[in-house]
């Protein structure tokens, strides 16, 4: 990280303490800094040499905000917030629903003069991408807010981009796409590894990223993280929409999707019943696209991942392990994902990566190819990433390096050209080969496989640290949590 940027940081979270003592979640806090750096951001543009047309009414632009101080700003900056969430295009996105949620007006003064010192737009889109972005794992850490569950780490994003190779001129889409971690990676990618034309510049920053997001401030985040990053345009159309994307097939066909759809396995509504009482019900997708009916979140996501795809489409999904061995509707979608594209390869994702604790996931990568009637896949790669494998969120946080053996084997220029690791002669190789007839012959198609030994099993004596320990028994008790919840939801 730039000294800038740590710098800047260092300023924006020192007004932290101040805003919690009043009550101010991280979230809360990120949403804030949104909207008034959005503000100054603007003002900025309106200057020379850009003098764009920013859409902000007169009156309500951040000159007419930042000498004021005490109740005079308060009722400023609430009049702002109200008149530009009437507004059109990204802009009345951004600031739809928008409160003041620091009621303390010497720190909202304090915070309009932190931003006001910076020079937001002179930075380059590195720097301000990775101030907020600074921000948003902030947030994510604050397990309380529940942030994390909408944040990927971003080692496995880099991963996962790099193993699908995204090109100039495709499209990507991200069905939940949370803070837009996966876009602005992909992004990165595209413009390290390939020296675009100005068709292929603007392509990238207006045509290449589709995505949804069900969380209205996750969406304002997100947008606001794509603006700083030189995606969208303030006067182009939307780049992400606000919504559940499983309630239709929006119609649009990309070249890849790269997502993590949210953890819990069910979709479900909540409504009032005839006594006035709230009741929970679950929520079922008929969509003549899905291959079958299910609550199951994840399920409904991988159908709906299919029908985004174009014939030639690539995917990368995290999702957790019930998608590899439920049987009923996840029998199904396997069988029909082995049948109608080539599931190649699966990646056994360790535990401690996520916010959430307990998750066990893996990464499922299929190519869509033109419909035939043989079976598309004809053989799965897996990577055993998981076993005597353990991470900490802050004390030992998985890296890119950790996972650059996973990439090697994988072999993004030409996976077609794979070595196995494992061998009867190395039995703890992570890397493994099974043929479509192996799988198949797996009780209900079961894609949750592993081999290698697990050392604390073999070796009682040599145990692992007692927090890791410590972690792995909080993890297994959520697990078993789970289960019991699922249980009585059937009980009942």
């Amino acid at each position: 990280m730039s000294e800038q940027t740590s710098a800047i940081i260092s300023k924006v979270w020192g007004m932290c303490d101040p805003l919690r003592d009043d009550g101010v979640s991280y979230g809360d806090y990120l949403e804030q800094l949104t909207y008034l750096i959005f503000l100054k951001m603007a003002a900025e543009y309106a200057k020379p040499p850009y003098e764009r047309e920013t859409g902000i009414p007169g009156g309500f632009t951040w000159e007419d905000m930042n000498t004021l101080k005490g109740a005079e700003l308060e009722k400023q900056y609430k009049d702002t917030l109200e008149t530009l969430g009437e507004q059109g295009g990204i802009l009345g996105q951004i600031f739809k629903g928008a409160v003041n949620k620091i009621s303390n007006a010497s720190v909202l003064y304090r915070i309009v003069q932190m931003i006001d010192k910076e020079k937001w737009v002179a930075m380059s889109s590195d720097v301000k991408g990775e101030i907020y972005e600074g921000l948003l794992q902030k947030n994510a850490e604050d397990v309380k807010s529940g942030a994390g569950q909408y944040f990927t780490p971003r080692p496995l994003i880099s991963a996962m981009v790099k193993c699908i190779r995204p090109e100039p001129m495709k499209t990507i889409a991200d069905p939940c796409c949370g803070s837009g971690g996966f876009f602005l990676s992909a992004q990165e990618f595209i413009a390290e590894n390939y020296a675009l034309d100005r068709d292929q510049k603007a392509f990238l920053k207006n045509k290449t990223f589709f995505g949804n997001e069900l969380v209205p401030m996750t969406f304002k985040q997100c947008l606001m993280n794509l603006y700083l990053h030189n995606i969208g345009d303030i006067y182009e159309a939307v780049p992400v929409k606000l919504g559940d994307s499983l309630l239709v097939d929006p119609g649009i066909r990309v070249d890849y999707v790269l997502t993590n759809p949210p953890f819990g396995k069910k979709s479900s509504f909540t409504f009032t019943n005839e006594e006035g009482k709230q009741e929970e019900e679950d929520l079922v997708y008929n969509r003549q696209d899905f291959w079958t009916t299910s609550s199951n979140k994840q399920l409904n996501f991988v159908q709906h991942i299919n029908t985004l795809l174009k014939a030639s489409g690539k995917a990368a999904v995290v999702v957790p392990d019930n998608v590899l061995f439920e049987g009923g509707s996840g029998e199904i979608v396997r069988k029909k994902l082995l049948e109608t594209t080539d599931l190649h390869t699966i990646l056994r994702l360790p535990t401690g990566i996520f916010y959430k604790q307990g998750v066990k996931a893996n990464v499922i990568f299929f190519d869509k190819n033109p419909a035939g009637p043989d079976m598309q896949t004809k053989e799965v790669w897996i990577y055993d990433f998981r076993t005597n494998v353990h991470f900490t969120l802050k004390k030992n946080p998985m890296t890119e390096a950790d996972l650059e053996d996973f990439i090697h084997c994988y072999n993004p220029e030409n996976r077609h050209d794979r070595k196995e690791t494992w061998s009867e002669d190395n039995p703890d190789g992570r890397f493994r080969r099974y043929s479509i007839e192996d799988i198949m012959a797996r009780d209900k198609t079961n894609l949750d496989i592993f081999w290698v030994k697990d050392k604390t099993l073999a070796d009682l004596e040599n145990l692992p640290r007692p927090d890791e320990l410590a972690v792995e028994i909080i993890e297994n008790l959520q697990s078993a949590l789970d289960s019991f919840q699922e249980l009585q939801e059937k009980l009942r």
